[in-house]
């Protein structure tokens, strides 16, 4: 379905956030019958619903809420509303034509777009592509999950697009290029299980793409992949890292060397494999990397590592503080763990509460040597998780500048402080920038206490 698809029909766009502000906006343009926006999740943090928006499309809530979806011919939620939500539930029974701005935008730009998933590295590769394009003069728009919605996007010859499981979901076709990063539980409430999330977050590749490029070393993806064409990065054949001529990690494509490992300056073998994984898209999409290794080389090594992702705070007492807040599943918070292996380490555990299992993290760390502390409102639970393990000391603080202040007295000087929480902000913080925030601001308090 195509957003030219809507002209004369009744349409109801479910959210009120920045998504549902742009599905309303380009909705309009494309002349419906009747036009209306629906929220269900209205609080103090709303932002006003008024002038062109307002003109453009009443925005109801409550009970009538769900009476103006079910009445539309076709209802466009946000990805913030979840599949599991009991109106979606409802509505899909029913049999409505449900989808989002995603999919109508994608409809329209496939064959211009590269998009990228995963449960971990997304945003990372994403940046990365667009990073190296650019670099090797594919000039190209960036934008999808990391803020920007997709019906904002300026029209462009080629397009790179970060998507979470939420926006795959509802697409009907699929970019030119399909990019799957990793692939481990995640968002499993807002999904409904972890089979529903794996077939949610592999929907980008079931509409007919070009190619498909994956994180070959990730074993769940292989798993779920079985048999299927795919280019694998990290496997001989594709980008990988190997020992260079002189006994050192470089990066290269197929048998030929490219640059030296040391050039990329993000740490951690996810970063090593999210770097494979965009110079395989390169090369698939014809840049010719081996000619261009030079200058790829010094646009990896200007390459800034995004926010709230393994952001490293210098501190002058020694210490290393490290703001990896994104990092949100155990999973994620062991590849954060990974990347500082070999320095004392202090992590930083805890936040909203989904009820995941923290298993795999007590496996991870069974014969590691670290401090974990564990902060409201999931730490408790997470600590537990890991005790009986004789070198993981663990603690349970009131809050994350207490936790902040005890790393601080146990960890050695040429340590590091990593806050990788396994768990959402939500709920004690505005959001994930907020939490960084606060983090930021507890460093620096208790460096002048």
């Amino acid at each position: 379905m195509r957003l030219s698809d809507l002209r004369g029909r009744t349409v109801a766009v479910w959210g009120a956030g920045r998504e549902g502000r742009a599905a309303v906006t380009a909705i309009a343009a494309h002349a419906p019958a009747d036009l209306v926006a629906v929220d269900d999740s209205a609080n103090f943090l709303s932002l006003p619903w008024e002038g062109p928006l307002a003109a453009a499309a009443p925005l109801v809530a409550g009970a009538e809420g769900f009476e103006r979806l079910a009445a539309a011919d076709v209802v466009v939620r946000s990805p913030g509303v979840p599949q599991t939500h009991p109106w979606l539930v409802e509505l899909r029974a029913r049999g409505a034509t449900v989808t989002q701005g995603t999919a109508l935008w994608m409809a329209d730009h496939a064959d211009r777009t590269i998009g990228v998933t995963g449960s971990k590295g997304k945003s990372t590769t994403a940046s990365l592509i667009s990073h190296l394009l650019t670099a090797a003069g594919r000039p190209n728009v960036f934008g999808g999950n990391i803020g920007v919605p997709l019906l904002d996007l300026p029209e462009a010859d080629r397009y790179v697009l970060e998507l979470s499981s939420y926006q795959c979901s509802d697409l009907t076709d699929s970019p030119r290029v399909a990019v799957v990063t990793s692939l481990f539980p995640e968002h499993l409430d807002a999904h409904g299980g972890e089979r529903e999330y794996y077939r949610d977050k592999l929907n980008l590749i079931a509409h007919g793409p070009r190619t498909v490029v994956v994180n070959g070393t990730d074993p769940r993806l292989a798993v779920e992949l079985g048999d299927r064409a795919a280019i694998r990065a990290g496997l001989p054949g594709s980008a990988t890292v190997a020992t260079g001529a002189d006994g050192t990690p470089w990066f290269h494509l197929g048998d030929r060397p490219l640059f030296p490992r040391a050039v990329l300056p993000l740490v951690g073998r996810h970063n090593e494999g999210n770097l494979c994984v965009a110079l395989a898209v390169l090369d698939a999409l014809g840049v010719d990397v081996v000619a261009e290794r030079d200058t790829l080389a010094v646009a990896v090594a200007g390459f800034q590592g995004l926010a709230h992702r393994l952001t490293e705070i210098v501190d002058p007492a020694g210490l290393t503080f490290v703001d990896d807040t994104l990092a949100t599943s155990p999973y994620a918070a062991m590849h954060a763990i990974d990347a500082y292996e070999g320095r004392p380490l202090t992590v930083i555990v805890g936040g909203t509460d989904r009820g995941l299992d923290y298993t795999p993290l007590r496996e991870h760390l069974a014969e590691r040597e670290l401090t974990v502390i564990g902060v409201p409102d999931s730490g408790r639970r997470i600590v537990e998780a890991l005790a009986g393990l004789p070198t993981v000391r663990t603690e349970v603080v009131d809050d994350l500048v207490d936790a902040v202040r005890l790393a601080r007295r146990v960890t050695p000087a040429d340590g590091v402080v990593l806050l990788s929480p396994a768990a959402p902000s939500y709920g004690r913080f505005r959001n994930f920038e907020h939490r960084s925030e606060v983090f930021a601001q507890a460093v620096a308090d208790t460096r002048e206490a």
